[in-house]
């Protein structure tokens, strides 16, 4: 008889692990998949910010113009390959970068290795990227001329596919 209980047990167990194994043999295993943003379609979160070089930057000083909002980090592999994606795209319109968990010193140091020369903002609390919903770096959030984000690009973006996604959306 005290072997009875030790079958329940045991079959109690493998049944568990058998539907553990069908759940992750039947879920999603793209780390890249994109997230669905909170912001796209609704009005750009509003900010006033100090950028590294003590300017103020605010999305309203962007109204009436295309804007890209990136989101990166200098210590972000992705982030660093997208550089000069986004020096080519700074050409044809404004871009406001956001340095995620970075002192002001290594963002300097970085674009002065790296280019560009748009406004960029050395965040140390997060806020901007709790208010822009970031979930993985980098991010960037196409902003149109009327100040709603319209896209949200997952990743390292190309210049081209942000002129495109523009050329078509007029």
């Amino acid at each position: 008889m005290k072997q009875r209980p030790a079958l329940v047990v045991a079959i109690c167990v493998g049944a568990v692990v058998a539907v553990l194994i069908i759940l992750l043999a039947t879920s999603s295993s793209d780390p890249d998949r994109a997230v669905a943003s909170p912001v796209v379609g609704k009005t750009a979160p509003s900010f006033d910010a100090n950028d590294v070089d003590g300017r103020v930057v605010s999305v309203e000083d962007y109204q009436g113009k295309w804007l890209l909002v990136n989101f990166f980090a200098t210590w972000c592999i992705p982030c660093k390959a997208e550089q000069p994606e986004l020096v080519t795209l700074s050409s044809s319109m404004p871009i406001v970068s956001i340095a995620f968990d970075d002192p002001v010193d290594k963002v300097k140091d970085s674009f002065a290795d790296n280019g560009g020369d748009w406004p960029v903002i050395a965040e140390g609390d997060g806020r901007l990227a709790l208010d822009y919903g970031v979930v993985k770096l980098p991010e960037s959030y196409l902003v149109n001329p009327d100040g709603k984000v319209v896209k949200k690009f997952d990743g390292g973006i190309t210049a081209s596919e942000v002129q495109h996604y523009i050329a078509t959306a007029k």
